[in-house]
Parts: C-alpha cells; sequence; structure tokens
C-alpha cells in the first residue's frame, strides 16, 4: 500500500477517535479509555502530522483545545486562549524542553532558566473574572477560545471570594483556576451517591466536572467543591513579574493557591520536584496526574510565545499512569448501611502505585453488565488515591470459556429477605429492617439527635450490643434490661441507670423523630415533619395509600414508592409493633392552623447571624408558616444573609420579596410563638 495513503488513513482514523474520546472526556464527563491511552493516540498523531505536514487539516485535534461548549450553557469567549500543555513522561523529554527553551532564549551556556513547578491537578479548568476586585462571571475552558458560562455554579464554591480582599485590585483580573474534589468529599459524595441509587462518579475529575456543569445551581451548592488557582489571563491595571510573583499576590488577595508551588532552577530543580511530589502523590487528598513546569518569568513567557495548541514556556510532566492488570477471582455481594448490594470484585493481588490491591468496586449490577465483567476475567484496574480501586476495562480476548457472570440477587446475600428494584434507580436493595448487615448503622441513625435522641447509645456501645448478642434489630433496643448493659466493658451501676432512662425517655419523642429514625428511603427530617402533620400517627402513614401519600405537600412518586415499599415489609412492621408493645408512644405536636405566615412559604439563603437555620425555620412554621428548600414562584419571602448565593439571584428574577434576618424577627415580635 502506498506510505502516504496508508499514513491518511491512519491520521483520518486518529482525527474521528480523538474527537470521539475529547467530546466524551470534557463534554459527557465520562472518558471510555485511561489518560495514558488517549495521549498514546495524541502522541501518534502529532508524530504523524510532524512526518507528513501536508496530511495536516485545519480542523486537527493538535490545533485545538477539548471540546466545544454544551448547547445547554450560554457560551463565554475568552479573550486570551486558554491553551493546552504538552504532555512528557521521560526525564529525557524534560531536558529537551529546557533546551528548547535556552535555544529560542539565545542563553548563554551554563545559564540555567528558573522554573516554577506546580502539581498538576485533575479537575476542570475554569476562568473566574473580577472587576474592580468584585467577581463578574465565570466560564470553562470549553474549546480554549469559548467556553461555558458557569458562573452561578462557580458562586457556590466556598473557596472562592466574591471580593477580592485588595486594597487596590486591578480593573479586571482574569484568573484561571482548577475545579476539584477533596478524596475524602469524593468518597462521601460516591457513598451517598449509592446509597441514594444514583450511578457513582468513576473518578473525582468526573465528579467535579459534573457537579460544575449542572444547569441547576441547587445542585451544584451541594457538592463540596474547591478551587486552585494557576494562572492570570487577561489584567488590566496590575503588572506581575512572575509566575512566582503572581501565585504569592493573588493568595493575599485571598484566593485560593497551591501551597505545594516552588520555584526552582534548571532540569535538576525540576526533576527533584518531579520526584518529590511522585513521593507525595499517595499522602495527598486530591488527584494529581504530574506536575505542570513553567518558564518563572512573564517577560520570558512572552518572549517565548506559543504554539497553535500550547505555549512554549510550559510543559506537563506526567506520572505513569496508576493501572495494573490483574485476575477476577471472585465476586462477591456486600450489603451497605441502606440495604443497597453492590458487587466487589475479589482480584488476585496486585501492585498498584506501591499498594498491594486485592478488591475493586463494581458499583452495581448495571455497571457489571455494561462492561460485561465475569468471575475470572482478566482485567485492568485503575487505583485513585485511597479510592477503592476499579475495573477500567475488560481483556475478552483474553477468556477460556470457564468466565462466569454473577447475575443479579433475588435474596439478600446477608439475610435471606427478597431484594428490592425501585424503578428509576440503578440499585438493588434489602429492605429487611432487621439484616445484620444493616443493624448496626440502622441502630446508630435510631439513636442519634435528631432522631430519638437516646443520650450515651454512641458507636462504641452500640458496638458492644451487636458484639455480645444483646440487639438484632432496633426493636431490641426497648427490651434490654439494667443487666444487659452491665455487662459492657468499663460500665458502672450509675452510667448502665442513664442509658436505661434514655431508653425509656425516648418512648414519647415526637412522631417525627421515629418517622425519620426508622430510615426510610428518601425520607429526610423534613419530609417526616410533613408526614407527621398530616397523618398523624405511624399506623396511619403506614396504611396510606399511593394518592394520599402524593396528597402530601413536598411528596413526590418517588419518596411515595419509597414508603409504600418500606411498610409492605411484614419484618419492618413486626419491629414497630414490638417497640409500641414495649411501650413507644411518639407524640404529635399540634398542628397550627393559623398564625401570621399560615400558608406562606420561605425560602432561607445565606448565613444568619442572629439564629441558626434550624432555629429560623422552626420559627417560621410556629407560626404557621412553610420552610421549604427551593425557590419557585410559590415561594413568599427569601429570608437572605451573608454570602447568600443563587436562590437570592433566582428570587430576584421571579420578582419574589426578599427581606433579611431582623425584619424577619421584625414581622413575628407581635406572634404568641
Amino acid at each position: 500500500m502506498n506510505t502516504n495513503k496508508a499514513a491518511a488513513d491512519r491520521i483520518k482514523e486518529l482525527y474521528t477517535e480523538i474527537a470521539r474520546h475529547n467530546q466524551l472526556y470534557y463534554r459527557d464527563d465520562s472518558p471510555e479509555i485511561s489518560d495514558a491511552e488517549y495521549d498514546a493516540l495524541f502522541r501518534e498523531l502529532q508524530l504523524l502530522e510532524e512526518q507528513y505536514p501536508d496530511l495536516a487539516r485545519p480542523d486537527s485535534p493538535t490545533g485545538r483545545v477539548g471540546a466545544p461548549p454544551r448547547e445547554s450553557f450560554s457560551q463565554v469567549s475568552h479573550r486570551i486562549p486558554m491553551l493546552s500543555l504538552e504532555n512528557t513522561l521521560t526525564e529525557e523529554e524534560i531536558t529537551e524542553f529546557d533546551e528548547r527553551v535556552k535555544r529560542f532564549l539565545a542563553l548563554a551556556d551554563g545559564e540555567e532558566i528558573r522554573y516554577f513547578c506546580e502539581p498538576k491537578m485533575d479537575g476542570l479548568a475554569v476562568e473566574i473574572i473580577y472587576e474592580d476586585g468584585v467577581f463578574i462571571a465565570g466560564s470553562t475552558r470549553g474549546d480554549g477560545f469559548t467556553g461555558e458560562d458557569v458562573t452561578r455554579n462557580l458562586r457556590t464554591i466556598k473557596a472562592m471570594p466574591l471580593r477580592l480582599s485588595a486594597a487596590a485590585p486591578p480593573r479586571r483580573l482574569e484568573v484561571r483556576g482548577e475545579v476539584y474534589l477533596a478524596l475524602k468529599d469524593f468518597q462521601r459524595l460516591n457513598a451517598e451517591r449509592e446509597e441514594e441509587g444514583e450511578q457513582p462518579f468513576a473518578n473525582p475529575r468526573n465528579a467535579a466536572a459534573g457537579s460544575l456543569r449542572q444547569l441547576d445551581s441547587h445542585i451544584t451548592a451541594k457538592r463540596p467543591l474547591s478551587l486552585f488557582c494557576y494562572g492570570p489571563g487577561e489584567v488590566n491595571g496590575y503588572d506581575f513579574t512572575s509566575q512566582q510573583h503572581f501565585l504569592d499576590t493573588i493568595a493575599t488577595w485571598n484566593l485560593p493557591v497551591n501551597p505545594r508551588g516552588k520555584s526552582v532552577s534548571g532540569v535538576q530543580g525540576i526533576l527533584a520536584y518531579y520526584r518529590d511530589m511522585a513521593d507525595a502523590r499517595e499522602s495527598l487528598d486530591y488527584e494529581i496526574d504530574g506536575v505542570v513546569v513553567k518558564v518563572d518569568s512573564f517577560a520570558l513567557q512572552r518572549e517565548l510565545g506559543e504554539k497553535s495548541r500550547s505555549p512554549r514556556w510550559a510543559i506537563a510532566f506526567k506520572f505513569p499512569p496508576r493501572q495494573a492488570v490483574t485476575v477476577v477471582e471472585d465476586i462477591i455481594p456486600q450489603v451497605g448501611r441502606t440495604g443497597v448490594i453492590t458487587p466487589v470484585a475479589h482480584l488476585a493481588p496486585v501492585e498498584v502505585s506501591g499498594v498491594i490491591v486485592s478488591r475493586a468496586t463494581l458499583h452495581n449490577w448495571e455497571e457489571l453488565e455494561k462492561k460485561d465483567i465475569r468471575i475470572g476475567d482478566t482485567v485492568l484496574i485503575e487505583r485513585a488515591g485511597d479510592v477503592i480501586p476499579a475495573v477500567v476495562r475488560v481483556f475478552p480476548e483474553k477468556r477460556t470459556g470457564t468466565e462466569r457472570q454473577l447475575p443479579v440477587p433475588e435474596q439478600c446475600p446477608a439475610c435471606g429477605s427478597a431484594v428490592t428494584k425501585i424503578p428509576g434507580e440503578v440499585a438493588v436493595r434489602c429492605l429487611e429492617l432487621s439484616c445484620p448487615a444493616k443493624v448496626r448503622e440502622s441502630i446508630i441513625h435510631f439513636a442519634s439527635r435528631n432522631a430519638m435522641d437516646i443520650e450515651g447509645l454512641g458507636d462504641k456501645n452500640v458496638e458492644q450490643l451487636l458484639r455480645l448478642g444483646l440487639v438484632k434489630t432496633v426493636a431490641d433496643l426497648y427490651t434490654l434490661t439494667k443487666d444487659d448493659f452491665m455487662r459492657f466493658d468499663r460500665m458502672g451501676d450509675k452510667l448502665a441507670g442513664k442509658l436505661l432512662t434514655a431508653l425509656d425517655n425516648s418512648k414519647k419523642r415526637e412522631l417525627y423523630r421515629f418517622i425519620f429514625a426508622l430510615g426510610i428511603r428518601n425520607v429526610g427530617q423534613h419530609t417526616a415533619k410533613l408526614l407527621a402533620a398530616a397523618f398523624g400517627s405511624i399506623d396511619n402513614l403506614a396504611k396510606a395509600s399511593e394518592t394520599e401519600l402524593l396528597s402530601v405537600r413536598e411528596v413526590g412518586p418517588l419518596v411515595a414508592q419509597s414508603i409504600m415499599a418500606f411498610f409492605s415489609n411484614p419484618r419492618n412492621m413486626e419491629a414497630i409493633q414490638r417497640m409500641k408493645d414495649a411501650g413507644l408512644q411518639p407524640i404529635t405536636a399540634e398542628k397550627r392552623l393559623g398564625g401570621k405566615f399560615a400558608g406562606q412559604n420561605f425560602v432561607f439563603t445565606g448565613s444568619l447571624t442572629r439564629l441558626t437555620r434550624n432555629a429560623a425555620k422552626q420559627l417560621v412554621e410556629n407560626a404557621g408558616g412553610h420552610a421549604t428548600g427551593s425557590v419557585s414562584r410559590k415561594t413568599d419571602f427569601v429570608v437572605a444573609g451573608a454570602d447568600a448565593g443563587s436562590k437570592l439571584d433566582k428570587a430576584r428574577e421571579l420578582g419574589i420579596q426578599v427581606i433579611s434576618e431582623t425584619e424577619l424577627l421584625e414581622m413575628l415580635e407581635d406572634e404568641e410563638i
């Protein structure tokens, strides 16, 4: 075959493949391949275009960054393009980079360049804009020239100041940064998503990108996003001399910068920094995939300039991929706190980034079927920080015919009861209240302050109850005696008496606390209050029809289905009856029919100074009003405190009356509450 024809065909294939992966990564937040595999494709295209420059097209992926912005966001043009960086994996290529820089600048022999090195964050690149020190707009990088307007979502990031603490701020300051999710927050977010029956995020980068690109900024506000700023865009009214000067200065203005950035001299300084960060990588609470090396002097950066896709004065020195190939020896169903059953792969032990890995999460059965992972498969696994490793891909060509699929369980592996899959969810659940895998967390939740408030019954004492075999379900709590507590380690007569009194006191808690304590799927404290007010007793709630449940304000089909599924379980009803037989008599607060705020809806936003948020909501409800979580056309008042966010913006858009905390209290002065 003609060499040029073969090269042209391959370049065309790479254009299509890279464009597809760009969209999956930058736009859809669902990459199919690892960064290392993507880099290999990109580098192959670069080499082919260098070898056959006449075959390179104007729309080549090597001449652009990322993918176009989503049509659902308004578009923002960057005044100065947000370029990508060249990547390298070897010390030799870092040396070549340094030599190119020095040749371009015509430095004398032996003269070293001052570089600034920073951790390469694995998040979503953004540009935030301040005018006269006030945040006015923000956008994603997009294709490098046009990004997505995510101003309202960026406002929800607590680490980002809405006003700079500068005495004389620049007239205009464009700052580039990386939005990311700390590993501990990523783990908590994924655990919550799995418990809620939602698909977990594949990695922290996807979680950050998906959170920032929410059309509803209320959702973004619930995600604990963080930000590190790393470089300037257009700046008017202030002169920065270097990367070090820029970061030091904006840090004094309260913009977050990574404290691990460092100015170094020459190649040896770069290599020493790279090794230090590689050693520190596993101890960081955020994901990095390498280090970024920049010529420190802005004057030299301007002299070096840019190529079509990347600056000549910077390069990304990436770490080797944290992946390994191993075998799935077994797949074991694991039951979580709220009954979600998760398939977990037990692997032939393999070392990944210095850690021996023997397990990997498979998330749920839909994911298992989508990736077609079977017992006995050879798989590629990837470890991200302290996150349980995940299976990236299967090697079907290595199958021998002995591999086995794990079917969706019909019974809970812990208690044997029938499992449930609620329509619209990916999770398979055990709804059995007495399931031993759920008992520990169920009891801790039941006894917690916002539920039955059983003082002294914390984690350690619950562990002892289970270890001694004294409880197998929450109903067993009300059969405990003083002698039972005296069997605990380091337990005295007085303390045992206090625990017994706390249990006895909990028998007269408010009905909404009991409903919340039961741990019904999708029923939080606020919904429990609404249900208690609507039905008046646990018996009425247990026999409520779907129509009756849906008639309750803020109860939708998903909540109604969860409630009906819970009370249709005979063992749950048996546990409730046992508690009632033991003297549990939840009380219902008298419903306020009148009051100054009767029939009116309030939404709170920002920080209050004289009251806690919960206390303010209680005052509103005591006066006959409703405290809701989101702003809509049905909202009557928005109570705005300090640092009010997107709820305040929406209230103004809808023309809803906005009042302060002081005005709220003044309105309540004559109210008997």
